[in-house]
């Protein structure tokens, strides 16, 4: 079986990198950019760092901004007509994962018309044209939205989350600038980083994982690991660290998938609104000991990456309980909550677990889980 490996046309990396956005809209022939932002970048000028590059180059643009932080099927409705109404031929997409997901969907209903259900989108959906181009620029260092072929749409009515696979929903262009996210609050910092951390670890365990997934994942480990604190510091290194880690995650997970770390916090995001980085960060150790058994050595490269010292002297059981002491003590250090206490009401319990076990990242997991195995995880949370 042949493995396939899906990135951006082009991206751009490091600090002023957004100032190459003009030159690629018109080197493309774009005419109006349709600009997907959430409220709270247009009100602290996050968004404006963009559009100005843009004003200064005289290039069109119209912007949306009708995004929750979970984006829900109305959201990408609003945006399809709002897109048409614009007469835009291309967007940039300015943000986290919420404004890029936004975007994606979208595009590809622009591009698809017979996929205007947004429903319809769910899974690994049989599109056949390529998303109006976009241009996607993090201001968040952790879903890697910009580099992936996913995007997860809320269902409001059925409290559920859709994962979208879809080759082609990626960014043509990615314009990964630290600078843009400079002024992250430390909380959103901690939890789109440990976001980063998941992608990580479950793309590296994850049953399709494969040598050339392996070494982008084992790197963005071993990055994140050493820039995370400084990231929540706000330190220039820090945030350029983070800026690299989560984009090399994203290179790999994209391709390979995850695992129920996500299944599991995707229902999270869903019922309760919590974000999706710190529904990550709290499940991850703990689905990482449950998962243990079935991951040979990798636990052992996990430490190591971790920056974990003496690992190659340990046992097999003792590299593992160190990967995952490594993992707590960062999710520690950056201020994550331990437990889902004050998140999940236990009555929701088996509504949680049909949903982690429906969910497009539960195959991927190195071990198969039951319903049973699911609900079990979340109770040892609370």
């Amino acid at each position: 079986m042949a493995n396939r490996f899906v990135l951006n046309e082009t991206s751009y990396h490091g600090k002023g990198a957004i100032q190459e956005i003009a030159a690629e809209v018109k080197g493309r022939g774009f005419k109006k950019c349709f600009v997907c932002s959430d409220p709270d970048l247009l009100k602290f000028g996050v968004t404006k760092k963009v559009t100005d590059v843009l004003d200064a180059a005289g290039i069109r643009y119209a912007i949306y901004s009708e995004i929750k932080p979970n984006p829900t099927i109305e959201n990408v409705q609003t945006g399809v007509k709002a897109f048409k109404k614009s007469k835009a031929d291309c967007i940039i997409a300015i943000g986290g994962g919420s404004s890029m997901d936004t975007a994606k969907a979208i595009g590809i209903i622009i591009a698809n018309p017979k996929f205007a259900d947004v429903r319809s989108l769910e899974g690994v959906a049989p599109t056949t044209k390529k998303s109006v181009p976009i241009i996607a620029v993090p201001t968040t260092a952790g879903t890697a939205a910009e580099v992936t072929i996913n995007y997860v749409i809320t269902d409001s009515e059925k409290n559920r989350k859709m994962v979208c696979v879809d080759v082609h929903d990626i960014p043509v262009v990615a314009v990964v600038d630290p600078d843009m996210m400079s002024s992250m609050p430390k909380g959103l910092t901690a939890a789109t980083g440990m976001d980063a951390l998941t992608h990580a670890i479950e793309g590296y365990i994850t049953k399709g994982a494969w040598a050339m997934s392996d070494m982008f994942h084992l790197k963005a480990i071993e990055i994140i690991a050493k820039s995370l604190r400084g990231a929540v510091a706000n330190t220039p290194e820090g945030r350029e660290g983070m800026a690299l880690g989560q984009y090399i995650a994203g290179m790999g997970f994209s391709n390979v998938g995850l695992g129920i770390v996500h299944s599991m916090a995707h229902p999270l995001g869903a019922l309760y609104d919590t974000p999706h980085g710190v529904a990550n960060a709290i499940l991850l150790p703990t689905v990482m000991e449950y998962n243990a058994e079935a991951t040979g050595e990798k636990y052992r490269d996990i430490a190591a990456a971790m920056g974990v010292q003496g690992v190659e002297k340990m046992t097999l059981d003792e590299a593992r309980k160190a990967a995952v002491a490594a993992v707590k003590q960062l999710s520690e250090d950056v201020g994550i909550p331990k437990d889902l206490k004050d998140i999940v009401k236990e009555a929701d319990l088996d509504f949680l677990a049909q949903s982690a076990m429906d969910d497009a990242c539960r195959p991927g997991n190195p071990k198969d889980p039951t319903k049973e195995d699911i609900i079990a995880l979340y109770k040892s949370l609370l």
